[in-house]
């Protein structure tokens, strides 16, 4: 059942008024550590100065570093991120499925790396987000009038959302910002409302920017066999604030919110993030930072303690801090100096070992010197560097699971959604069709990878532990499928399957060798017989009784 427009501003009121607290705990932080996003509570002018209250910029560059981490781990540009494959075993061994699913692979990849679909600038901006509010909100949507995906990720601070009851989001109101002109080109001139319209037509106006709201909720009444938006799981309003109209009323196939939480508490519905950890720490550095400015400040250029005659320091007996500045008077009779600094025993120090402390709380909250291991110990060897992936990949794995979860697998599911309506990936092929299967996302990333170094590091303890045995034993060596841990390793560190040889390449390798080793075996059975046959006819036989 449809709902009016009046219903959908009473719901975005009560939406907003149940967000007042996180609204002013992210205006905090965005002060501090993303003046870029200080939208929260107040409106704020293009070009405005926002960095007024950052004095220590730890923070702010352990959020950039966070971002860029979250991007090379999870979804790294240069690198295939994830694969698809049949949810039916026996399906994935047929060669056209194998091939079909290579496909929608790569269409899915070429989609992301348009020009015009922003997606990998798009990601950056939502991890930072996730970092700094813990909360991240992409809009994936499909152009009505071209090919492609178009990504867009949106302000926290202007998406409001709602639960189903299984704690998933389902719900999404957007609030956004459009000008006149935007307006009809989006909706064409005859579906503006009245104050939109009326501004088209005035020159001066056009770029007048109204409040809009976007509403994708499920549908309860969706008839399947429906191909227009009444048979779409999820309906969708365009509303004008000015004018209480609707601009827009459709549907879509999936939804195209994707709102993603860096980590939930049970009873709330916004996720929590690093900066909110460490928020009492980032707000300490900046006043120590502030502190440590103005002892610094009063140690490089102190106050002065002048001699009270009622002649130094006023008329024409002014006191010159300029470089060969002199100051007449400035000593007695007997040259003792009647200007002194005054010296306040600040520790610069102590101010600054107190800073550093909590400059590390904030590094350690935004995983910045888990990020840093591997680099600040280049001179580890093989195992150490394995045991080290195999750290980060365990202590990395519940925010990547979450980000799978909530974020990547959605998003995999509406581009292909996409791309098949869109007739840039074909049908499946009969044998998946008569597996009756779904197909899965099989995650490739450098994050994946460290999860699984584990099994790297449970091989070479494993042989680390048969070496003594073998060495008495020869023969346990061929416990180890020496192929096959080649391949696992190759795998696991994400090496191209181009430098391995297929099985039937080794086979036939290995005919080759068995074959030049009989023939060299023959050989060399040949050398040997031949210099006995020549001795053989060598030998002079006796002669016979009753000879010559």
């Amino acid at each position: 059942m449809a709902k009016s427009v009046e219903d959908c501003l009473r719901t975005l009121a009560d939406l907003e008024s149940r967000r007042q607290n996180w609204d002013s705990h992210w205006q905090e932080i965005a002060e501090r550590i993303w003046p870029a996003a200080d939208e929260f509570l107040t409106s704020r002018s293009v070009g405005e100065k926002r960095s007024t209250k950052i004095f220590d910029s730890t923070a702010a560059l352990a959020l950039e570093k966070f971002s860029a981490a979250m991007e090379s781990l999870l979804t790294p540009r240069a690198h295939k991120w994830h694969t698809l494959r049949s949810t039916h075993a026996g399906a994935n061994e047929d060669p056209d499925v194998k091939l079909w699913f290579e496909q929608v692979t790569k269409v899915m990849f070429q989609a992301r790396n348009s020009p015009k679909a922003g997606y990998y600038a798009q990601m950056h901006e939502g991890y930072k987000s996730l970092g700094a509010f813990g909360n991240s909100c992409l809009f994936v949507d499909e152009p009505k009038d071209g090919r492609g995906i178009n990504y867009v990720q949106c302000h926290v601070g202007s998406v409001y959302i709602e639960l189903n009851n299984k704690r998933q989001v389902d719900t999404i109101y957007r609030k956004y910002k459009m000008s006149a002109k935007a307006a009809a080109q989006e909706w064409g001139r005859k579906n503006l409302p009245e104050k939109v319209a009326q501004a088209l037509e005035s020159p001066d106006k056009q770029f007048k920017e109204f409040d809009f709201v976007h509403a994708v909720t499920p549908r309860t009444d969706y008839d399947r066999e429906r191909k227009d938006a009444e048979g779409m799981p999820f309906v969708s309003y365009h509303i004008s604030v000015e004018d209480k109209a609707m601009v827009d009323e459709g549907g879509y196939h999936e939804m195209p919110y994707l709102y993603s939480r860096y980590t939930v508490n049970p009873t709330e519905m916004y996720g929590r993030s690093p900066a909110m950890l460490v928020l009492p720490s980032i707000k300490m550095a900046q006043e120590m930072q502030k502190t440590f400015i103005r002892a610094g400040h009063k140690i490089v250029d102190p106050p002065l303690l002048l001699h009270d005659d009622g002649v130094l320091g006023t008329g024409s007996k002014q006191v010159r801090l300029t470089p060969g500045g002199l100051n007449y008077g400035g000593v007695d009779a007997n040259g003792r100096p009647l200007i002194q600094p005054l010296q306040t025993g600040a520790r610069l120090d102590i101010t600054e070992g107190m800073l550093e402390k909590e400059r590390m709380v904030i590094n350690d909250a935004f995983m910045v010197t888990l990020f840093d291991i591997l680099v600040e110990t280049p001179q580890m060897t093989a195992t150490q560097a394995l045991i080290r992936a195999q750290e980060k990949g365990q202590l990395l794995a519940p925010t990547v699971g979450r980000q799978q979860s909530e974020m990547l697998g959605p998003q995999i599911h509406r581009e292909f959604s996409v791309l098949l309506r869109q007739g840039l990936v074909q049908p499946p092929p009969q044998a998946l069709m008569e597996a009756a299967g779904d197909y899965e996302i099989v995650y490739e990333s450098p994050a994946q990878r460290m999860q699984r170094s584990e099994e790297l590091v449970g091989i070479q303890r494993t042989m680390e532990m048969a070496m003594p045995f073998i060495e008495s034993d020869p023969s346990i060596l061929s416990l180890f499928d020496a192929e096959a841990i080649i391949r696992l390793s190759a795998d696991i560190n994400g090496a191209p399957v181009s430098i391995l040889r297929t099985p039937d390449q080794m086979e036939e390798i290995r005919a080759q060798q068995q074959q030049q080793a009989q023939q060299q075996q023959m050989m060399d059975s040949i050398s040997q017989i031949a210099p006995a046959a020549k001795d053989l006819s060598q030998v002079e036989l006796p002669a016979e009784a009753g000879g010559a």
